[in-house]
């Protein structure tokens, strides 16, 4: 999404930082910014960070500055120390700032995860996107918002798609690694429902129910809630066979929708 030249200024942000000083807007005039609304726990985000890393490491040295903002969807997303390790497990080098209190969330009117925004030299917001996805768009627009600034600058050819699934055209059929469910309403079609807060083993014989209000899964898997929908997550065995793309995943028996 494009957003007009000169029309809306970008709020400024943060108090404690990672990988970085703090950091201000104004002291960023004459870079282009990207800002990244993130939760190390957002599968969705997680795909989109080794976009996020090339684009680093490909313009940082050419007038990009890539700000993370860590807003998180759990309570316990909240703590600086699984900040900090997610950070690291994640290998993200660029600043990122921590929004426990959601106050940079608000102050973009932000309402989704991940959000990527793109800020001008003269701290104008320039383009906005939300979800996975648009990754050549969205570094089309990194490299106009830099010619800006230097017309004659040198810049790579666009980044090919990291994963045959961001490929144009790709068609995908695999498990998903998430559901959301609803916040204790929705409800699972396995026998005994759900176990709260904590890992469990999945599974389910004889006739299903109703998959439009009752999806049904298999697997081991831990659910979580906080004030938001549940949430079931993958737990990983204790050793995984390493393949390409390879991960855990949730199973949902047929006639199961999200």
């Amino acid at each position: 999404m494009k957003i007009d030249k000169n029309t809306v200024r970008a709020p400024e942000i943060g108090r404690l930082w990672f990988n970085s000083p703090p950091l201000s807007m104004r002291q960023l005039r004459g870079r282009v910014v990207l800002i990244d609304f993130w939760d190390y726990t957002c599968l969705n985000c997680i795909r989109t960070l080794p976009y996020i890393k090339e684009w680093h490491a490909r313009y940082a040295d050419k007038g990009l500055t890539v700000i993370g903002v860590h807003s998180p969807e759990f309570l316990f997303a909240r703590y600086e120390s699984n900040v900090e390790r997610g950070i690291e497990e994640f290998g993200l080098t660029y600043p990122v700032v921590v929004d426990s209190n959601m106050e940079l969330w608000q102050a973009f009117a932000n309402r989704y995860w991940p959000s990527k925004y793109l800020i001008d030299a003269n701290g104008y917001l320039r383009y906005a996107h939300f979800g996975e996805g648009a990754y050549r768009e969205t570094e089309e627009n990194i490299q106009e918002l830099l010619r800006e600034i230097h017309p004659d600058l040198t810049l790579p050819k666009l980044l090919d798609p990291l994963r045959d699934t961001d490929r144009q055209g790709a068609v995908c059929y695999q498990p998903s690694p998430e559901l959301y469910l609803g916040h204790r309403r929705g409800r699972i079609g396995n026998a005994g429902e759900f176990i709260e807060d904590q890992p469990a083993d999945y599974s389910h014989s004889g006739e299903l129910r109703d998959a439009i209000s009752t999806p049904t899964v298999a697997g081991r898997l831990r659910a979580t809630t906080w004030n938001r929908p549940l949430k079931l997550h993958p737990i990983p065995p204790a050793k995984v066979e390493e393949k390409k793309h390879a991960s855990p995943s949730v199973t949902l028996l047929p006639r199961s929708i999200l």
